[in-house]
């Protein structure tokens, strides 16, 4: 296999809809990645780079809203280079959790703080209201819920925890690793983690029929 550093990029000699395309056809592909991409797509060639950040990260790290938009520069970057992985205290049980940063992820974090000029120190999606340091979760949301009106579907029926559960599904899908999926998820129980991905009493027989004890 060759190195991550010798591999092209993403969007080398096609365009975004053909990427698109591309990425439709694989077999992982569901309706559900399909929309996310959807979205993806349209932030890019829109040039809106905030919101792309915002949509990569949020992918990418599986966090609550509460801890998402009070993610700092410098948790996810240093010495002027975007990091790989990441490890953020949750607010909600005040344990780490760590998350990768993809390379697609990375370059629009990068673009993004080199455009809004955002020091170490800073919050990563400032607000752009006096009243609130960051951006707010309610404000969050409305964005959330505008990203999924502009390709088409029900804003309403889409929500942060739908950003938070999206990779951790594809996860769960292609490996069936509960423990993995708990872990990235920053759950302190297994059981909320089978709540959370809402797996059905068929997929957990399945996985059961499936584990032998060798004697």
């Amino acid at each position: 296999m060759e190195s991550e550093s010798r591999q092209q990029p993403w969007n080398k000699g096609a365009t975004s809809a053909e990427y698109a395309q591309r990425q439709a056809r694989r077999p992982e592909s569901t309706p559900e990645t399909a929309r996310y991409l959807a979205i993806r797509i349209r932030l890019q060639l829109r040039h809106r780079i905030r919101d792309l950040a915002l949509f990569n990260t949020a992918i990418d790290s599986k966090l609550r809203a509460c801890d998402l938009v009070k993610l700092r520069v410098l948790d996810v970057a240093h010495g002027g280079q975007v990091a790989a992985r990441a490890m953020v205290m949750q607010q909600k049980t005040h344990h780490p959790v760590q998350f990768e940063i993809t390379e697609l992820t990375r370059q629009s974090l990068r673009d993004w703080i080199e455009t809004a000029h955002l020091r170490p120190e800073a919050f990563l999606f400032p607000s752009r209201v006096s009243i609130s340091p960051h951006l707010s979760t309610r404000r969050y949301a409305r964005i959330v819920h505008r990203w999924v009106a502009e390709i088409g579907l029900d804003g309403a029926a889409y929500g942060t925890h739908t950003m938070r559960r999206t990779k951790a599904s594809l996860i769960y899908r292609r490996t069936k690793n509960l423990r993995a999926v708990q872990l990235l998820l920053g759950h302190t129980k297994l059981e909320s983690t089978v709540r959370y991905l809402g797996i059905e009493v068929d997929d957990a027989l399945e996985m059961a029929e499936q584990t032998e004890f060798e004697e």
